[in-house]
């Protein structure tokens, strides 16, 4: 039996080119497992649980590269060695992986520092949008659930003692926990 996965880190990206892959090296849609939304370096996908779960002796497993089963390393090899323990063959985009083959282990592990490196660049890349933003101005973080001036009433209340924090959160619609940060950040340092 052909078992197909396909993942996609961000859930604003497609799997549909991944799908039509799959169908043309003959994995019927029923049996493609799917993680949409998950990164490749992390294990704890759900769909690729799912894909490993159901293959059995004599199966083969599809990907389309080796880069949407693992963006590691190490992950590439330890679900390579599952596949091979289980007796599943391993189908990167119609490529056989023969764990048995030193010239295949050498385009494997290739491929998966290849993958691996891609990951490296697309989060140091991040890392340098992101510090540019902030020196212009441009990144702030997360906002405030409350204005200045809402928490300015909001600790007036509480200073007030008729309102309890539950319900002070209840009249400004935010957690208690949002109250009590509030609170303390009014709070005189020590």
């Amino acid at each position: 039996m052909l078992i197909g996965y396909a993942r996609c880190s961000t859930s604003n990206q497609d799997l549909t080119a991944q799908r039509h892959a799959l169908h043309a090296l003959g994995v019927d849609a029923d049996m493609v497992h799917v993680d949409h939304g998950f990164t490749g370096t992390k294990r704890d996908r759900p769909g690729l649980e799912k894909a490993l779960a159901v293959c059995r002796n004599g199966d083969t497993f599809v990907v389309t590269k080796l880069d949407r089963l693992a963006r590691s390393l190490p992950d590439a090899r330890d679900i390579a060695d599952e596949l091979t323990r289980k007796g599943v063959i391993l189908n990167i985009g119609g490529s056989i992986y023969d764990p048995h083959d030193p010239v295949g282990k050498l385009l494997f592990n290739v491929l998966g520092m290849v993958a691996e490196f891609e990951s490296d660049l697309i989060r140091t890349r991040t890392r340098e949008g992101m510090a540019v933003a902030k020196s212009k101005g441009k990144l702030r973080g997360r906002q405030p659930k409350l204005s200045k001036k809402q928490e300015a009433h909001l600790l007036s209340l509480h200073q007030g003692g008729t309102h309890t924090t539950t319900e002070i959160a209840e009249l400004f619609g935010v957690a208690r926990s949002t109250v009590y940060r509030a609170i303390q950040r009014a709070a005189p340092t020590k």
